[in-house]
């Protein structure tokens, strides 16, 4: 045995606006790595984390508990170490936990030799999620390990579909250097909405879908509106409104909160519109005094990938 590989895991999009716990797409220039490797003592070892403070225990991980969950199905005595190498800030909002979970059950996947799709592995790597924040969704794994965007179209049964990934559609990122957790974003939602703004929802959903696989620029811009979540979670991130405003005036298709925040994504066409909205959107936050990231990325369309072996 003794097999080993590095891979980069994906930092991920998840909700886009209309699609809570539904929509997700993965990033192409942030990420963590991981270097996963077969053992003969069988178990699941974290034998080292860098660039955060994370349990090494097993139990208390989530790179640690998606894998568990994967050897449990698997059913052979198989021994697996983890590395960690964290990128991806903890209460980004743009799929840190999700990103260990699927990275190591995709690496331990292709050790053994691909016994499970990369479909199967999302079940595997939403056990991670739970731990995290107590709800095991699949918006942010799911692209991770599939690529491109993605769209859970039921969570019982679960069932994943990749969607279409317009060439020209470019991310812009901002991440606010502050934590918000998923568990209190979670709070504050409603567990009602009306009948008038679920049907809204279901509009958008099924238009930027559509917009997708038509690569129609306008219909994905028009359908990127949430009239659910976002209301309720944008008071947690300062100067949203503002930065959401300075987006769509330089151009871009749509802004919204990315996962459970602080970090907020805008859609464009084209690299230089993801410039434009980038330098927006820093002029924003460069009087708020608060210390900030931007990205500006493709939409990663393969998912995890091999770093070396």
């Amino acid at each position: 045995m003794n097999k080993s590989l590095r891979i980069f895991a994906p930092a991920t999009v998840a909700n886009l606006s209309c699609g809570f716990d539904i929509l997700g797409c993965c990033m192409d220039n942030v990420g963590d790595e991981m270097v996963i490797s077969l053992t003969p003592d069988p178990g699941v070892k974290i034998t080292k984390i860098e660039g955060a403070n994370l349990p090494l225990e097993t139990h208390k991980n989530v790179a640690g508990v998606a894998v568990e969950a994967f050897l449990k199905e698997y059913n052979k005595d198989v021994g697996v170490t983890i590395e960690i190498f964290k990128r991806i800030k903890a209460g980004s909002g743009i799929g840190s936990s999700a990103a260990s979970s699927a990275g190591a059950v995709w690496a331990v996947n292709h050790l053994l030799d691909n016994p499970f799709t990369p479909n199967q592995l999302v079940k595997f790597a939403m056990e991670g999620e739970k731990l995290a924040s107590g709800n095991a969704h699949a918006d942010n794994v799911a692209p991770a390990l599939l690529g491109g965007f993605t769209l859970v179209r039921s969570y019982n049964p679960l069932d994943v579909v990749k969607l279409n990934t317009p060439k020209e559609l470019m991310l812009t990122v901002i991440h606010p250097q502050i934590e918000v957790k998923t568990s209190d974003s979670r709070s504050v939602i409603k567990n009602n909405v009306s009948l008038k703004k679920a049907i809204q929802q279901w509009g958008n959903v099924g238009g930027f879908v559509a917009g997708l696989f038509t690569e129609d620029y306008d219909l994905i811009g028009r359908s990127l509106e949430d009239v659910i979540i976002e209301p309720l979670r944008s008071i947690l991130i300062p100067e949203f409104n503002a930065v959401k405003k300075a987006a769509i005036t330089n151009g871009a298709l749509g802004c919204g909160i990315s996962g459970s925040g602080p970090s907020i994504f805008a859609i464009s066409k084209g690299q230089e519109t993801a410039n434009k909205v980038a330098n927006a959107i820093r002029e924003v936050y460069n009087k708020t005094g608060l210390e900030f990231d931007i990205h500006i990325s493709k939409i990663n369309n393969e998912g995890i990938k091999i770093i070396n072996q």
